[in-house]
């Protein structure tokens, strides 16, 4: 990634064409976005372009806007993207998936910087930097003859390559602190991740990139503002992601630290969305001030100890609400379903 940003920054100063390639969601429109706010054309206008989203036989009408009458429905001129883009930056965004007639017309605008609006014979000069991106591979497409060589080889003159979530993992914390405070000034409140909720998205293959990641992000926001995340928590594809003991383990570890924490009565405060995925430690929290008197000078089996506890809040609970799991569970802090296990495991009707 930083490889990445140094390339940014060397090219953008340049009216160089770049082709941004990588994988959907992998934030090629980002990287667009910093070419543009590092150029000198920065103050002029941004203008973006999904060519896979605007049906072939309107694209042109698109791209170079059209006269009065040029077609049925054609009320009145309009600009196009190129006009509305004069002096600043016109991002072609999924450019592989642009029809063949298309791209002859936008060779020609590379080649000679002219265009012409649907309906009309009057040429019209261009000052316009072109970047574009797909998730394609045009080379392979280039040799099926679904696109052209000539363009290609006019788009290919700076490549970039956005790598895919999956090969950078170690920027998820930073990713999710960033759309933590995004979803704050929405009025939203981030969710607290657990460790063992963080190994699993680290586990994860992120098929649809960093957008997944915004994605599942604004979800907990929604089902779980503020609160606290652990692995059964996180939507089920999420939980079976990596190994399957490892991530077991985190969340027995999970729960006993939610355990000491009800036990030591701690403090509710508003932590800041940049702690959204602060990792938890093993054992007690280092904010968690243990009084002396808590441990015995010969010590004791915290695990039997914990499991002990645990099994009087459960059946406590459990009294409390008349042996209603459902009810149980929301004054404990826990999913239906995760509490219905510890009594299987404890041995609790």
């Amino acid at each position: 990634m930083r490889q990445l940003d140094t390339l940014v920054s060397q090219v953008a100063v340049f009216d160089t064409l770049v082709l941004i390639r990588g994988e959907s969601g992998s934030g090629k429109e980002v990287v667009a976005r910093k070419l543009h706010e590092y150029s000198s054309r920065k103050r002029k206008p941004f203008i973006p372009v999904n060519c896979g989203a605007i049906p072939a036989d309107l694209l042109e009408s698109e791209l170079f806007g059209h006269e009065k009458g040029a077609f049925t429905g054609a009320v009145a001129c309009r600009k196009g993207r190129f006009e509305m883009a004069e002096g600043g930056t016109l991002f072609l965004d999924e450019i592989g998936d642009m029809s063949l007639p298309m791209q002859v017309k936008l060779l020609r605008v590379l080649q000679e910087r002219t265009y012409e609006r649907v309906g009309s014979n009057e040429s019209r000069e261009c000052n316009v930097r072109i970047l574009a991106a797909t998730h394609r591979d045009l080379e392979a497409m280039v040799a099926e003859g679904s696109f052209r060589q000539d363009l290609f080889f006019r788009l290919d003159v700076f490549p970039v390559v956005v790598p895919p979530l999956r090969e950078h993992p170690e920027d998820i914390p930073d990713l999710i602190a960033r759309f933590c405070c995004q979803m704050k000034e929405r009025g939203m409140q981030p969710p607290i991740l657990t460790a063992a909720a963080q190994r699993a998205l680290f586990s994860y293959n992120w098929p649809g990139n960093v957008r997944e990641l915004e994605n599942l992000v604004e979800r907990l926001c929604i089902t779980h503002g503020g609160k606290r995340v652990g692995l059964s928590e996180l939507p089920e594809k999420y939980q079976v992601s990596g190994d399957a003991r490892s991530l077991s383990d985190s969340a027995n570890r999970d729960d006993q630290d939610a355990l000491m924490e009800a036990l030591l009565a701690r403090p509710q405060v508003s932590e800041p969305p940049e702690a959204a995925f602060d990792a938890l430690d093993d054992g007690l929290p280092p904010e968690v001030d243990v009084p002396g008197s808590l441990l015995p000078d010969g010590g004791i089996n915290l695990k039997n100890h914990l499991q002990e506890l645990e099994q009087r809040f459960i059946t406590e609970a459990l009294s409390r609400e008349d042996g209603v799991i459902t009810r149980a569970a929301q004054l404990l802090g826990l999913q239906r379903t995760t509490l219905a296990e510890k009594m299987k495991k404890l041995g609790l009707a």
